[in-house]
């Protein structure tokens, strides 16, 4: 088995959470089945088991506070449309968690500890709801808008509610409202002063200590993301000015006493605790690379996260162990092998320095080079291990990561420079690294490859077909193809993202969906391009997919099409592996790296 499968083969486990009165409970996810499933762990037996077992996987199991039940969220081959379902910790009968709601997207979730469960959903008919189920009562709704809602925290008497809410129009930037069970409005936190400001905030937790009604916030009043606390009940705000540089976010503490902070810089991050009794900030001891998730324990010590380019994934503990290994997969792999360092890129853009990561086999180059785009758009690329890159450099292949504008963790400004101008501001900032690397001579000008999944396929198909002359292949895994027809076809909260970010509807500003839509430059394509789309995905849906294929075979240019039943990507390794090898030999072929005559295939790579 080649090295770059036993990186997706390797068991790996998430940052086990646990049960807020029952500390001991944990739950995780691991794919050591070959597909990620929820587990529930007993730190005081040590007993682990498979909570949830489903074809296309699961993820996002909740704990209730008292740690008696797990809830899991049940979709329908990865459409993100279902109803929650609970299940005893110890083992038992999966049942309907709020048989009195009808199936609906997700929209945040919050279980307090007299059994009160708040519930967020959206429908693409009736907008985004929050509906209250107390034990043994129908569930009630208390509240409802057109635009996007999230649930977001309950306080530790399950008497307040956080949502996050776009009600001003711009769902880049939340709002906060503090609701009573019965949906009366406590305070309201709105920086984006009614939709006129692009400040936005973020709910992280209420305070876990009986009686303080504080909830810690995230906000953007200076640039950056910073933590905020603030009292809805009385008003007060406590602003937590820290002298790092880049994004900060915080949790608390389970005693209340300080803040656990994740600092995140030039796509690395490492954490700090913020007492808040005298203001004492420090370091906690974390490697270099970056923390994909953080949580202090009741003792005071810290499990993380933590992984590098180089070094794959484990869950450690500040007080310097191991905290979870992944149960023994079925295949015989034990550890991901190492893959190579990423390498920091700077160069200057047309709106400001532009940071890129490298990553390249041995040897000298001109390497053909694949451009591996990101998601989100408001994601970034980090010093983080990750499966797909290092396939590409075992393969000879140097691999490029841009963190365009639009990218977080660059501040503020940088994120949301890519309203009005969508897809074409992240693609300029691409042209000029990709200059960069050619001129340097690490990447070979014939051999350049424009890959990624969700916006990232988006922008593969959005820059072969507006910089055809730019790109030898292009590779779009679940893309935005057609912009329009996405629209009119996606989950309602992804509308009101589309909404801002292009400044209205398809028949309100049909320009500006035209200038940013993949399928308005398909006749100027040169590039050969491979397609694979999920038959259920809510996100990027099936139909405006086939619209883009259309046109290509019209052209009578050459593709392919890959589509396979699950949603927005696929949770069974297998699959993964699957769409990887057949990427790798479509941009093999095309690049006149591979043969895949009859007479020579039991030779071409795997």
């Amino acid at each position: 088995m080649p090295d770059w499968e036993k990186r997706f083969r390797a068991p790996r486990t998430g940052l086990p959470g646990w049960a807020e009165e029952a500390p001991d409970r944990s739950l995780f996810t691991s794919n050591a089945t070959g597909t990620y499933e929820v587990y529930a762990w007993d730190r005081a037996s040590g007993e682990r088991r498979q909570v949830t077992d489903r074809p296309n996987g699961t993820t996002g199991g909740v704990l209730t506070p008292d740690g008696e039940w797990i809830w899991w969220f049940s979709d329908t081959d990865g459409d993100e449309f279902g109803v929650w379902m609970r299940q005893p910790f110890h083992g038992g009968t999966d049942e309907p968690a709020v048989p009195g709601l009808k199936p609906s997207y997700p929209s945040g979730l919050a279980l307090g500890r007299d059994g009160t469960a708040v519930i967020g959903r959206s429908t693409d008919k009736s907008g985004s709801s929050v509906h209250v189920a107390r034990p043994g009562a129908e569930p009630v709704e208390i509240y409802r808008h057109d635009e996007s809602a999230v649930v977001a925290g309950l306080s530790h008497d399950s008497s307040l509610i956080a949502i996050e809410h776009t009600e001003h129009g711009d769902a880049m930037h939340s709002a906060v409202r503090i609701l009573r069970l019965d949906g009366t409005t406590v305070a309201e936190l709105d920086d984006t002063q009614g939709g006129t400001q692009e400040l936005g905030l973020s709910v992280t937790a209420f305070s876990p200590v009986p009686g303080d009604s504080r909830l810690l916030l995230g906000h953007q009043r200076r640039g950056r993301w910073e933590p905020l606390l603030w009292d809805a009940v009385t008003g007060a705000e406590t602003v937590i000015a820290l002298d790092l540089p880049g994004d900060l976010e915080a949790d608390w503490y389970p005693d209340g006493s300080a803040l656990l902070v994740e600092h995140s810089h030039h796509a690395r991050s490492e954490l700090w605790r913020y007492d808040l009794a005298d203001g004492s900030l420090s370091r906690l001891d974390t490697p270099s690379g970056t923390v994909s998730g953080a949580l202090a324990r009741p003792d005071g010590s810290v499990e993380f996260l933590w992984s590098s380019a180089q070094k794959p994934p484990v869950v450690r503990s500040t007080a310097g162990h191991v905290v979870l290994e992944a149960p023994v997969g079925a295949d015989g792999v034990v550890r991901a092998p190492e893959s190579v360092p990423v390498e920091d890129i700077w160069v200057d853009g047309p709106g400001g320095r532009v940071h890129a990561l490298l990553q390249k086999p041995a040897g000298q180059g001109p390497f053909p080079t694949v451009f591996e785009i990101h998601g989100g758009p408001t994601w970034h690329d980090s010093d983080a291990f990750a499966a797909g890159p290092a396939a590409w450099v075992d393969h000879g292949f140097a691999v490029v990561r841009v963190n365009y504008r639009g990218s977080t963790g660059y501040g503020r400004a940088w994120t949301d420079a890519l309203k009005h101008r969508v897809g074409l501001i992240e693609l300029e900032d691409i042209a000029a690294v990709r200059e960069h690397v050619v001129a340097s001579g690490l990447a070979d000008p014939e051999k350049l490859v424009l890959a990624g999944g969700s916006w990232g396929g988006y922008l593969t198909l959005l820059g072969v077909g507006t910089q055809p002359g730019a790109w030898t292949v292009g590779l779009a895994a679940v893309p935005v193809a057609d912009y329009v027809t996405a629209y009119h076809d996606e989950m309602e909260a992804l509308k009101a993202l589309d909404r801002t970010l292009l400044g209205g509807t398809p028949e309100e500003v049909p320009e500006r969906f035209a200038a940013s839509s993949p399928i308005t430059y398909v006749d100027e394509v040169r590039a050969p391009v491979y397609i694979s789309a999920g038959v259920n995905d809510p996100r990027c849906p099936i139909r405006q997919v086939e619209n883009y294929v259309r046109r290509l075979e019209e052209r009578g240019h050459p593709h392919e099409v890959y589509r396979y039943d699950a949603g927005h990507g696929s949770l069974v390794v297998e699959e993964r592996i699957k769409q990887l090898r057949l990427e790798i030999a479509f941009a093999e072929r095309h690049l006149g790296l591979r043969d895949d005559r009859p007479e020579h295939r039991s030779a071409a790579p795997a």
